[in-house]
């Protein structure tokens, strides 16, 4: 079981001086004894867990076991393992008479089954890329670390897009005394694309929440940098991630549309801030807490509009418990941040709120659509019926990371295609930053390829309807971009030098959001639905050609027939 993902966040933290940044370099080469177990854990994924397995048995020579541990299968799994193990002497099955519910309690049968100095962990549905044990082991002999963790990277599939996780971590080779050089360590909660010396675990009793206990990397992760090991940090590919959303069956950390998958998330980050505090690591329990704001509470947030009235209510009921735990110093941190405004809104209103504003604010990067309030003495506040959460700290955060409020509207037609997009003021920030100019591009969801590129004016409106807003319009060559699926990405630059990439909020209402065919020189005819994201940002799904518009429209009546 895995968390959520996570985008770069808008201020990440200043690492901690390392000890060395050197000393792990290109080890990787070197030929390595063999000192490493691998746990892989499954419950009826008969169709991937043989890859998995697989691709931890092809590292190579440092693998020196592989254990399988089947948590009660009744698809066929523990038979494919048997016959995998059959013929490949390192790899040993391991079967629990009753299934767990979770990934605890079958990592830590893994972990007791060990005979190795070192362990990785590594899900069914999961792959290790060629090289990730050599890269690790290098790390941790090299550097003398009791971990060492690499780059995980998430692919979508079928499409293969890919997303490194947590990858400001993992940019250089980095040896840290102890965690506490780098609190954002708490940020990469995974317990897999690392490599953990078996008798550090063992030594401290480290394990993992045994049971269906959701999220049990969080605590694990927790457990684990409250004994203080020495880490080795590098920006080798360690781990493959699969993301399968259209498999029947999501997993575990996907599947958050009941009410009870946010209860165990807040009940994995209350164990985490407890465990680090009770062993003496307040400042990283500090950011256990901010990330909770800054990843938990901006993810959730912007889904909170797709549930129910009764999972919004138990959400903020449930949200505004856990917050009402933080003490002055844990606001403090970061007080111009965005989840911890979102978290301010949620503490000050007994009742769920300016839903579709709090998604935006929750968008990576983050988006503050008016109403820009004040009180009377011209404090900048949230709202003003809801005055006494304020916004002070906008006025003085660089230009550069302001939440700034564009808006977009994608009109498709048949002879020219038109953008057309807007920049409100935010408290005279912007007119003080003087925008001028915006860089516009499409990025493909498939593949991340960007199409496109251009670079605009922005015109200041001078309307006295709206004086404080500026605007641009420019062509959209629909027919270049194709087929796919399309975000719009913006760069909106200053008169000083600064810059700030932005995505736009979806104008919707009055057909802005319609499907429509337009014809297409290069394609005969596109099909063509601006969309707002579940973060509200605009975005384009395109069919090409009659084959690829009767698929659409074949798709949408099975929708409606079922």
């Amino acid at each position: 079981m895995r968390p959520a993902p996570s985008d770069t966040p808008d201020a990440p933290d200043t690492a901690g001086t390392a000890e060395s940044t050197s000393d792990t370099a290109g080890a990787a080469d070197a030929p390595r004894a063999a000192q490493v177990g691998v746990v892989v854990i499954g419950y009826n994924d008969r169709a991937h867990v043989g890859d998995a397995v697989r691709s931890a048995l092809a590292q190579g020579p440092a693998v020196a076991e592989v254990i399988a541990v089947d948590d009660c299968s009744t698809d066929g799994s523990a038979e494919l393992l048997d016959r995998l193990a059959a013929d490949e002497p390192r790899l040993r099955v391991v079967r629990r008479d009753v299934n767990s519910g979770g990934c605890g309690s079958p990592r830590n049968n893994g972990i007791d089954a060990l005979t190795t100095p070192y362990v990785m962990f590594l899900d069914s549905d999961d792959v290790l890329p060629p090289g990730a044990v050599d890269a690790l082991l290098a790390a941790a002999t090299g550097a003398h670390a009791e971990v060492a963790s690499g780059l995980c990277v998430r692919r979508e599939l079928p499409s293969g897009r890919e997303q490194p996780w947590q990858e400001p971590l993992y940019t250089a080779h980095t040896v840290l005394a102890h965690p506490s050089q780098h609190p954002r360590l708490v940020h990469d909660t995974l317990c897999v694309s690392k490599l953990y010396r078996t008798d550090f675990l063992r030594e401290h009793g480290i394990r993992f929440p045994d049971g269906r206990f959701l999220y049990e990397d969080i605590v694990f992760t927790a457990r684990v940098l409250a004994a203080g090991p020495r880490m080795a940090l590098v920006p080798d590919r360690v781990y493959l991630w699969h993301v399968r959303r259209s498999a029947e069956q999501l997993s575990l950390s996907l599947d958050r549309e009941r009410i009870d998958n946010w209860k165990a998330r807040v009940e994995a980050c209350t164990l985490a801030y407890d465990i680090l505090l009770s062993a003496g690591q307040k400042e990283l329990a500090r950011a256990v807490r901010a990330k909770f704001l800054d990843h938990e509470v901006r993810m959730y947030t912007r889904e909170l509009g797709l549930r129910d009235a009764d999972y919004q209510r138990a959400w903020w009921a449930l949200t505004r418990e856990y917050l009402a735990h933080y003490d002055a110093a844990d606001w403090e941190l970061n007080p111009s941040a965005p989840g911890l405004l979102l978290a301010r809104v949620v503490l000050e209103s007994p009742e769920p709120r300016d839903l579709p504003r709090m998604r935006e604010l929750a968008a990576r990067p983050a988006r503050l659509l008016p109403p820009y309030a004040r009180t009377p003495d011209g404090t900048p506040v949230w709202s003003e019926d809801l005055p006494q959460v304020t916004l002070t700290p906008f006025l003085t955060r660089p230009t550069a990371r302001l939440p700034l409020a564009f808006e977009a509207e994608l009109q498709p037609r048949a002879r020219a295609s038109r953008l057309l997009l807007r920049l409100h003021e935010m408290y005279g920030r912007v007119a003080e930053a003087a925008p001028r100019e915006l860089d516009v591009e499409w990025q493909s969801r498939d593949d991340e390829r960007t199409r496109g590129r251009t670079t605009v004016p922005l015109t200041s409106s001078g309307a006295e309807t709206d004086p404080a807003s500026w605007s641009a319009e420019l062509p959209v060559d629909l027919g270049a971009l194709g087929a796919g699926t399309w975000d719009l990405q913006l760069t909106v630059r200053f008169a000083d030098g600064a810059q700030r990439h932005v995505t736009a909020h979806a104008l919707t209402g009055a057909g802005r959001l319609r499907r429509r065919a337009v014809p297409s020189v290069r394609h005969g005819v596109l099909l063509v639905q601006p969309y707002a994201t579940h973060s509200g940002a605009l975005a384009v799904r395109m069919a090409s050609g009659v084959r690829g518009v009767v698929q659409v429209a074949r798709s949408r009546l099975r929708r409606l027939l079922h």
